[in-house]
This record gives C-alpha cells, sequence and structure tokens, in this order.
C-alpha cells in the first residue's frame, strides 16, 4: 500500500493540536516535515492509508488511548548519555548535595529525594544515582537516595528498566565507575542492580496537571533539555509544578542552554563553577 508522504495543511495543524494538547509539545509551521518523518512509520504499521487518516483516527475514534503511547515513542527525541554536561553534575556532587544534607530540616529523615523529569532512556537518572551513592557512601554516611524517573515514552522507559547501554552513551563515564557499577556484556554493559535499585521510573505527562500534583516533594529536579519542545505558556504551567513540588531549599536544574528568564521569577538563580542551578528559597 503506498502512502502519500506530504501531509495537508490542514491535516498538519490537525494533528500538530492534537499533540499539542495531549503533550505540551508543539511543531511549528516549519517542523512540518519532522512531524511527517516521525510518523510515517507508525501510519505504515497501522495500515493507514495517508497522514489524513491517521488524524481522523486519533481524533475521534473513541480507542485513541492505546494509541497515544505510541505517537508519543515516535515524537519524542531520546538524545542523552551519562554524565552528559559535566558542570552540572559538579554542582550536585560538590554543591548542591552538602547543602542539602546540612539543612536542619532534612536531618530526621536523612532521606535525598531526586526527580528525572523527561528521563529518556535512564541515562540521566543513573548518573544522578552514582553520584548520589559515591556521595552517601564517602561523605553522608546513614543517608538514604530515593529517585523518581519519569517519561512520556513508554519504549524509553522499557529500555530504561532494562538498563543496558552501549560504549557511546557511556563514554563519559569515568573509567572506575564503568569498572564499580556496569557489568560487561558483550559490546554492551549493563548497570548493576545496587544503581538501578535507587530508581523508580513510571510513565509522566509534564502537562498531566492532576499526575503533577501527585508527584511528592522533592529536593532536586532534573529537567533538561524537555522544555525547549514547550511553548512558553507550557512552560510556565510546568515550571510551576516544579516548585510546588521542591521543598524549600530545593534546586531546580534544567538544560545548560536553557532559561527560565521569561517565564518565572519565583527562584533564586545559583552560580556554581560553569553551571547554575534554580534554587526555591
Amino acid at each position: 500500500m503506498s502512502i502519500t508522504l506530504k501531509m495537508d495543511d490542514k491535516t498538519f495543524k490537525s494533528l500538530r493540536d492534537f499533540i499539542y494538547e495531549k503533550s505540551g509539545i508543539y511543531f511549528s509551521d516549519n517542523k512540518k516535515y519532522l512531524l511527517e518523518t516521525k510518523i510515517l512509520e507508525r501510519i505504515k504499521e497501522r495500515g493507514f492509508r495517508d497522514f489524513n487518516e491517521y488524524a481522523y483516527f486519533l481524533l475521534y475514534s473513541k480507542d485513541y488511548k492505546e494509541e497515544l503511547k505510541y505517537l508519543f515513542n515516535a515524537i519524542t527525541i531520546n538524545e542523552t548519555s551519562f554524565f552528559r554536561n559535566r558542570p552540572q553534575m559538579e554542582a550536585l556532587k560538590n554543591h548542591i548535595l552538602p547543602e542539602l544534607v546540612s539543612l536542619p530540616d532534612r536531618q530526621t529523615f536523612k532521606t535525598l529525594t531526586l526527580l528525572s523529569a523527561g528521563c529518556s532512556t535512564g541515562e540521566e537518572p543513573y548518573t544522578l544515582a552514582i553520584i548520589c551513592k559515591e556521595f552517601v557512601d564517602t561523605k553522608a554516611a546513614g543517608w538514604r537516595v530515593m529517585i523518581e524517573a519519569g517519561d512520556l515514552s513508554e519504549a524509553a522507559l522499557a529500555q530504561a528498566r532494562e538498563g543496558v547501554y552501549n560504549e557511546y552513551t557511556l563514554r563519559n563515564v569515568p573509567k572506575e565507575y564503568l569498572n564499580k557499577y556496569f557489568t560487561k556484556e558483550g559490546d554492551n554493559y549493563r548497570i548493576k542492580d545496587e544503581i538501578k535499585r535507587m530508581v523508580r521510573f513510571y510513565h509522566l505527562n509534564l502537562t498531566d496537571d492532576n499526575q503533577m500534583r501527585r508527584i511528592t516533594k522533592k529536593d532536586v529536579i532534573f529537567c533538561r533539555n524537555v522544555m525547549i519542545y514547550f511553548d512558553d505558556a507550557v512552560k510556565k504551567k510546568v515550571v510551576g509544578h516544579f516548585y510546588d513540588i521542591l521543598k524549600i531549599g530545593g534546586y531546580l536544574v534544567i538544560g545548560h542552554s536553557e532559561s527560565l528568564h521569561n517565564i518565572t521569577r519565583a527562584f533564586k538563580i545559583v552560580h556554581f563553577p560553569g553551571a547554575l542551578a534554580y534554587k526555591k528559597e
């Protein structure tokens, strides 16, 4: 069955608006080709004749919800690696974690809670787990670490739970950590259970108000290179939820090229060597 490779403008706008409503991800007019490319294979798999038929199914079928997870898998970008942006990780290890464990109100339960929002295939939350474990083992004996990690893509989450990675995505991992926390399996590496047990993965839609309100309080939130796909209105909503989720004294870390300048003034900007973070005071 041949499939028309181009969407007409009406179909594009219908699909774009539907995706925006369900996920907050926005495809501008000049990204029409990108949306076409991302969902073409899915249309072939389902046997739809063209983009218009697929759009009609999503907009009017009662069974569209099951299709959403495949659509989200197709449109989300999972470009990530371990220890991505080293200065941010150094800021966590050398400044943020020591500050958090010194706060008087954290002394009762001695538990550090982190969220990796938009965790993709797991490289970021597992990196956070390694850093936190090293910190606790050497400088904060008796403390526990609990990390939650959420993503829109079920396929990415399945890979994250599996915890198997190639050498390319591990290229920035210090050799001592690679030997200590990974097991070689052929050409790949599997993360060890002691790190895997520190992270709980689940489906997370950052634009779902009810779901975001159910997230328990956190000390640190990492949400890097996720909000670049949102417009300002969605960014403000998501960042507002992050503010509510964070404990007093907690930190929000976003992508090093991102900014909250026109989004919120609720946070204090804290500068670290080569990095910055947003603190809730």
